[in-house]
């Protein structure tokens, strides 16, 4: 208990650089974000101007990109043309390389092929051999993890997740008696680009493998970290603090602890392993693994190195393998993400690959050429990770001085070529040099561009920009270069170092840096016209965009439906922007019209058997009439309109109005059982006739098959709910003598209520009255809204938990 009973206070300084970077990138980021979104949102037709983001790591980021593509795309290929001699010894046939490389000029490259072909002679003018030497890797970090190369499918990920569970629930059951719920592990590595998937998806998965506690696990208090280095076989774990000192708890009596202290913190910056660490004991878990023990063995009897010496970030030791596993426990695509965490520590603690770089010279003509090559002496830790060998060349025996006649010339002819896109791997080491995000918020930035649309990951995990990435970027060089440079943010990363080490106030640093911004972002405002004349050039106005769709209500000419996101109508003559409800069809509603503003009404659908279906009038929809209806309704918060589009508002099931036919008045029937809303009749629903709440995602299913459902203008006695006339099919009718007509309230009639039936909802089946109590229809003005629930904290609902 050494290691809690000695917790120290928060460094003050570390959690005010913190709070610096915060509130910097913050008020930066929702500055340039709001004024550039507002702006451009709704100007032109084929534009996603839904967010259109600034962000001091992000923009940089998204620069990177955008140069790479400029590199390529301004590239002017050449043609060039290099000689290359051919000779046979002792039957090799080797090709000699020429000194001057190569030429981009066809006649005096055709001159000096001549000249040695006149020769015919190569003469050996000089032997040289070099040991050299490939350095053993260092321990695993989070960058490392997500840019590392390597071949693994990426379904290793989640088939590990489960099989190392459930390989330490059972151990931990079996040796403790203990449940393992509390138990939280550590990172790994993984090579970004060859998994097939970006750094956030890895990041994300990494940080599930690490809650498994198969790979070295990491726990995190407020007061100090602690880093369990290993556990033994009686289930004894060893907690390694910031200062590095190994403390010994038995995890019986610490358990309870760590149940309410401690949180999960999946990452590492740190690739050195501290001195303390048992690299021994570690090696000694892994030594009767039929795929690699014979190999630890004989580190342990030969002796193992300690890990070449990487960077401390004073967080976390590198990523370790805890215990032993094999195939069939794990299963094929899991075995290979183990196989390959394993090999690389053992790798770390390996010696160094050797070898000899044997170099020949040759002279013929005047010119000069060579052939290289490499043979292995000690292979090191390339034994254990084979895809990191040295590639062997072997030369036959030469003599200096020695004549060869050469066997052919040959005159090359290529063309030099561009650069290739960016993978992820390489962004992320363009990142880390230029000081661009931490290991937590790399795989952030970069699934924000691709999110955002300003980059899009094409075949091989290359970031290949988009228009809109592309105009952001030359519109921030055209106004102001330092909005998309790297320079910027390590100029606030230095000054946050400062505060972190106490040499300089949190106060002034943040005021300095803002007060830059501030300045940046007046003088952006103004030139804004400068990346508006790039977009103009790239994008179509609304006017040369979508299809004719509804009139509007104000000059009746017919609006133009544009499909991009965000989903808008555009009103040529009036020049007005309606924006519709997103992600689901618009279609027009049988040319009807709203009686408040004459607009024609739209239906919209959300995908699916299930998904809502609403009619909505393009203005009321922007505008809302009626005072207070957002906080009345809560239509933001609504189930279909959480996502309705910008400024959403309402849609004719939140519609208070007392004589439309399609209002919330009309249609309304019932209170939703599930939460404050109405249950409102979907109109368009025939012949699967249903109810919908205009809060939350609550379906009700009325009698399938019917000819008509409508509303009436009638109450029900008992519970004040909307009486509902149903027309049944003469073949499927449930009433007496073949009636049809049946007018009734689905919660009193005993009839229709044994009819309907209820989805989405806490409860698949109402199996009798009162499951959808509550009355009245939440009409405008107090009366239903949920049959006089209590009203809910918006912010925090605990209902269901």
């Amino acid at each position: 208990m050494k290691a809690m009973s000695n917790l120290v206070e928060p460094n003050k300084d570390e959690a005010l650089a913190v709070d610096a970077r915060q509130e910097i990138d913050l008020k930066v980021g929702v500055a340039f974000t709001r004024f550039q979104t507002n702006y451009f949102q709704g100007k032109y037709g084929n534009l996603d101007s839904r967010v259109i983001s600034y962000g001091p790591c992000q923009t940089p980021t998204l620069g990177f990109c955008v140069q790479r593509y400029l590199q390529i795309t301004t590239f002017k290929p050449e043609t060039f043309w290099a000689v290359h001699p051919y000779i046979i010894q002792n039957g090799y046939e080797l090709k000699l390389e020429w000194e001057r490389n190569k030429l981009f000029d066809s006649d005096i490259a055709e001159m000096f092929k001549k000249l040695i072909m006149e020769d015919g002679i190569v003469e050996v003018t000089g032997i040289s051999e070099k040991q050299e030497c490939k350095i053993r890797p260092s321990g695993l970090n989070t960058v490392n993890l997500l840019k590392e190369d390597f071949e693994i499918l990426c379904n290793a990920f989640e088939a590990l997740c489960d099989a190392l569970g459930n390989l330490l629930i059972s151990f931990a059951q079996g040796n403790l008696g203990l449940g393992i719920e509390w138990w939280q592990a550590t990172d790994y590595k993984v090579a970004s680009s060859a998994l097939g998937f970006g750094p956030q998806l890895a990041m994300q998965l990494a940080e599930r493998l690490y809650t498994q506690g198969f790979i070295s696990a990491v726990l995190m208090s407020g007061r100090a970290i602690l880093n369990v280095s290993r556990v033994d076989g009686n289930g004894d774990i060893y907690l390694v603090k910031s200062s590095s000192t190994v403390v010994y708890i038995c995890l019986k009596v610490a358990i309870m602890t760590f149940e309410s202290m401690f949180d999960l913190y999946p990452r590492t910056e740190s690739s050195a392993y501290p001195s303390s660490f048992d690299f021994r004991g570690t090696l000694g878990a892994l030594v009767n693994n039929p795929a690699w023990g014979s190999y630890v063995q004989a580190l342990l009897a030969d002796g193992y190195l300690k890990p070449r010496s990487g960077s401390d970030a004073g967080d976390h030791p590198p990523i370790t393998p805890m215990r032993s596993a094999t195939e069939d426990l794990l299963g094929a695509d899991a075995w290979r993400l183990y196989q390959y965490i394993c090999q690389h520590f053992l790798g770390t603690v390996s010696p160094d690959c050797k070898y000899v770089r044997t170099k020949i010279d040759f002279s013929v003509g005047g010119e000069f050429f060579h052939c290289v090559g490499q043979r292995v002496t000690i292979k090191g830790y390339t034994s254990i990770m084979p895809w990191l060998a040295v590639s062997e060349k072997n030369l036959p025996q030469f003599t200096k001085g020695e004549k060869i006649e050469i066997s052919k010339v040959e005159l090359y002819e290529g063309q030099t070529a561009p650069p290739d896109y960016l993978s992820e791997s390489e962004l992320i080491s363009l990142m880390e040099k230029n000081g661009i995000g931490t290991d937590a918020s790399i795989p952030v930035h970069i699934n924000n561009i691709c999110e955002r649309n300003y980059v899009q990951v094409q075949t091989g995990r290359k970031l290949v920009p988009t228009a809109l990435g592309i105009s952001l970027i030359r519109g921030y060089q055209c106004i102001d270069p330092d909005l998309c440079l790297p320079d910027i943010r390590s100029f606030i990363e230095q000054q946050i170092t400062l505060v972190a080490k106490g040499q300089a106030d949190h106060s002034l640093v943040v005021q300095h840096v803002i007060q830059q911004f501030k300045r940046k972002f007046s003088y952006f405002v103004k030139q804004i016209d400068n990346m508006d004349a790039l977009f103009e050039a790239q994008f179509s106005p609304l006017s040369d965009s979508g299809r004719l769709l509804s009139k509007c209500g104000k000059c009746l000419r017919y609006m133009k439906f544009i499909s991009t996101q965000p989903s808008r109508l555009y009103c040529g003559t009036c020049e007005e922007v309606y924006y519709v409800p997103q992600k689901g069809t618009i279609k027009l509603y049988k040319e009807l019209a709203c009686p408040l503003d004459n607009f024609e009404l739209l239906m919209f659908s959300l995908p699916g058997p299930e998904g809502k279906t609403f009619p909505f009038c393009p203005y009321c929809y922007n505008s809302p009439p009626f005072e207070g209806i957002d906080t009345l309704f809560g239509a933001s918060k609504a189930g279909g309109s959480a996502n309705l589009g910008k400024g959403a508002g309402m849609p004719c099931f939140l519609c208070p109005h007392p004589t439309c036919q399609h209002s919330l008045i009309a249609q309304g029937v019932c209170a939703c059982p599930e939460c404050n809303g109405t249950l409102v009749l979907d109109p368009v629903s025939a012949p699967k006739w249903r109810l919908y709440c205009n809060m939350c995602n609550c379906l009700v299913f009325l009698p399938e098959g019917a000819h008509r459902i409508s509303t009436t203008k009638d109450r029900c006695p008992e519970c004040d709910s909307t009486v509902i006339e149903v027309d049944f099919n003469k073949k499927t009718t449930p009433l007496m003598d073949g009636a049809t007509l049946h007018v009734g309230c689905i919660l009193c009639d005993e009839l229709l209520h044994s009819l309907v039936e209820m989805k989405h909802g806490k409860s698949k089946r109402m199996g009798g009255r009162g499951r959808m109590r509550g009355k009245g229809r939440g009409g405008y003005g107090g009366r239903g809204r949920g049959g006089g629930r209590k009203p809910e904290d918006p912010k925090m609902s605990f209902r269901g938990f």
